[in-house]
């Protein structure tokens, strides 16, 4: 009789997907008792040494089968002081809703001699197959686990992973079992305290649940962070000196090698010596070749802000629908850190499966007629995952509307990468026009290859400049000083937002959209039309820092970016969210709670658990320590937080259905006599 395999998928589709490939199209489906989605799908396959022919049952779980929470006599918000949770008992168990799903896995483990994990292939997959395993191994104690390792559903890579097993990460399991315990822990005993503290104040917050996470906070600080930036930036007027030089009925503008001066009589001084020189010299005359570089290979963070700003579709609705193209075989898997292809990937067969489309068809036809590059490479590979990238061809006609567009931005973006940089000749002159050098430059885009197939990207040429030779002396045609005043930063967008969050380790690939998402479910922030300045929006609180030193100054122009739907959107906090990160950052802690620089280390110890140079217990141990510190300063400073409780009731922030408007027109007399003046 032939040995019984035991095969788990992370999700329903999967498991079906990996069925039909492995049976090869003769697959018996049974459904399980207690749950619709979930089925048993039975086949023969061969898997090689050493298990050779076997019968599989393939089967699936929906996300984590299991679940942590605190003993029964913590659970309730009164039974114990907010800062026990610290140190409560806690217990994992399997969700009330996943029991039929587990007792299904038990139940099969009972006749396999082997179990085969095939969730996803990171962090988070390798804790739910510990899972998997815990509920099998109840059924089966002798059973030898593995894992299959796929980044696609395509069949050929399926067939690969079945017959290349590898052993479950015990330490990236371990990192993930810390972090939930800690968000538990963190996030119920902050969420109980601040939400206990401010519903003692009457009023609308009393039956408000004002929610703590460690991504949140930080997330929402970014936010708050950027506002005050655009209400406490005060505008400098500046100078500058421009010349224009008629020639071949075009006019050339010279722009002033030191841009511009804060100080008017400098630059009137500047301006007198250029006009009583009368001449101007050209100095430097210079053509080259330059090139725009074709994009890297796609990554998760990457996916997010450009699908945000171009596809106009928010960060988590972007990555619904690239797990979905992944679920039904359309893309790779789309969480990955690697932004470069392994040598080893016949990158030339995944553009062939492309030709057949109308629009890009023929580029891809003529990559494979000897256009084709080997893509630039990034300096990041998480090792498991290779880029985002198109494994199989659907017509665009059979996907829906928002799928359309990230399925085609994804192969657009796959085969810009392979691609030629486009190719152009840059000209700058520059003269010497009495003590002071102007320069002017142009160019003209001479091969457009990548951005041929890739419209996201522009590169144009620019008015052609009229002939200038070296040495030449010439009279400008004009010569006038320019005024203007620097401009605010924009409110922060969303792609804005998922870096400063890569940047600052708040979260990972997989979860920055989730955090985003919490804090406007939360109602901490709000989203208005994207107005390219912070001009337009509600006015700020108060002028922060006495004329906003710490977030006010020269700042720059925020970046172009959007949210959901059709607009541009970008994220204004409520008075609400406002008014607690001002609270933390009024404690007077030495690292706020709205600071990232917590949630950033706890991210880089969970990486040392999955390097092995750390313990789970280690990292618990000493993450708790440090927000014990904090929860306990907060606690001596608790009329702060009460503080925003009183100032949002005051000024009405609250509406009567519980939600929160945004900061505005709130500047009022005796304002400043609250604890955030």
């Amino acid at each position: 009789m032939a040995p019984r395999i035991l095969c788990v998928a992370e999700k329903p589709a999967i498991a079906k997907s990996v069925a039909q490939h492995l049976g090869g199209g003769t697959v018996n489906v049974r459904s399980i008792a207690g749950n619709q989605y979930v089925k048993n799908y039975e086949f023969d396959f061969s898997f090689g040494p050493p298990w050779g022919n076997c019968a599989v049952t393939m089967t699936s779980v929906i996300g984590h089968l299991n679940g942590l929470d605190f003993d029964q006599q913590y659970r309730k918000w009164q039974s114990c002081r907010p800062g026990q949770l610290f140190d409560a008992p806690v217990v994992e168990t399997v969700d009330p809703d996943k029991r039929a799903i587990a007792e299904n896995i038990t139940q099969q483990a009972r006749y396999a001699r082997a179990l085969f994990i095939w969730t996803d292939c990171d962090r988070e997959g390798e804790h739910i197959g510990a899972e998997v395993r815990q509920a099998a191994l109840k059924g089966n104690s002798r059973l030898e686990v593995k894992r299959a390792r796929f980044s696609n559903t395509e069949r050929a890579h399926i067939l690969g992973a079945a017959h290349n097993p590898i052993n479950l990460d015990d330490r990236q399991v371990n990192a993930v079992a810390a972090r939930i315990e800690l968000d538990l822990r963190l996030g119920a005993s902050f969420t109980r305290f601040q939400t206990l503290t401010l519903q003692t104040m009457g009023g609308d917050l009393a039956e408000r649940i004002i929610s703590y996470g460690s991504c949140q906070f930080p997330t929402l600080g970014f936010v708050v962070d950027r506002y005050f930036r655009v209400k406490n930036f005060v505008p400098e007027k500046f100078w500058s000196i421009k010349i224009i030089h008629r020639r071949d009925d075009i006019d050339v503008t010279f722009l002033w090698r030191r841009y511009h001066l804060f100080d008017r009589m400098a630059v009137v001084i500047f301006f007198e010596r250029c006009i009583s020189a009368r001449t101007a010299k050209v100095s430097k005359l210079q053509k080259k070749p330059t090139s725009k570089w074709r994009p890297l290979p796609l990554t998760t963070v990457e996916l997010q802000k450009l699908g945000s700003m171009f596809l106009r579709i928010d960060s988590q609705r972007v990555m619904k629908i690239a797990e979905d193209l992944y679920t039904k075989g359309w893309i790779s898997y789309p969480r990955t850190e690697t932004d470069q292809f392994d040598k080893g990937i016949d990158l030339k067969k995944l553009i062939e499966k492309q030709v057949q489309d109308r629009a890009w068809g023929p580029y891809a036809q003529g990559l494979l007629n000897g256009a084709f590059q080997q893509p630039r490479g990034g300096r990041n590979n998480d090792q498991a995952h290779p880029p985002i990238h198109p494994v199989n061809y659907v017509t665009l006609a059979s996907l829906g509307e928002d799928e359309r567009r990230v399925y085609e931005f994804v192969v657009r973006r796959f085969l810009a990468c392979c691609s030629e940089d486009a190719k152009g000749e840059s000209t700058t002159v520059e003269i010497d026009y009495g003590d002071e050098t102007f320069h002017t430059g142009g160019l003209i885009v001479l091969q457009r290859n990548y951005l041929d197939v890739y419209p996201y990207d522009r590169w144009e040429s620019s008015q052609q400049l009229p002939v200038f030779t070296m040495g030449e002396v010439f009279e400008p045609t004009e010569a006038n000083i320019t005024d203007g005043e620097t401009s605010p930063p924009g409110y922060l967008t969303e792609p804005e937002l998922i870096s400063l969050m890569d940047a600052n380790g708040i979260g990972t690939d997989a979860t920055m959209a989730e955090h985003i998402a919490k804090i406007k479910e939360r109602e901490y922030v709000m989203t208005q039309a994207h107005s390219g300045r912070g001009g337009a929006a509600p006015v700020a609180t108060r002028a922060r820092g006495g004329g906003g030193a710490s977030r006010g100054g020269r700042g720059g122009r925020g970046g172009a970016a959007t949210g959901g739907g059709n607009s541009m959107l970008e994220f204004i906090p409520t008075t609400l969210g406002t008014a607690l990160i001002e609270g933390y950052d009024n404690v007077g802690l030495d690292t706020s709670l709205g600071k990232p620089f917590l949630r950033k280390e706890m991210e880089i110890k969970m990486k040392e658990i999955c390097a092995g140079t750390k313990s789970r217990n280690d990292f618990v141990h000493e993450t708790l320590e440090q927000y014990r510190e904090v929860f306990v300063r907060t606690q001596q400073q608790v009329e702060v937080l009460k503080a925003v409780s009183t100032l949002l009731q005051s000024l009405a922030i609250l509406q009567p259905n519980g939600g929160c408007r945004p900061v505005e027109s709130i500047v009022s007399a005796g304002r400043h006599d609250t604890p955030f003046a």
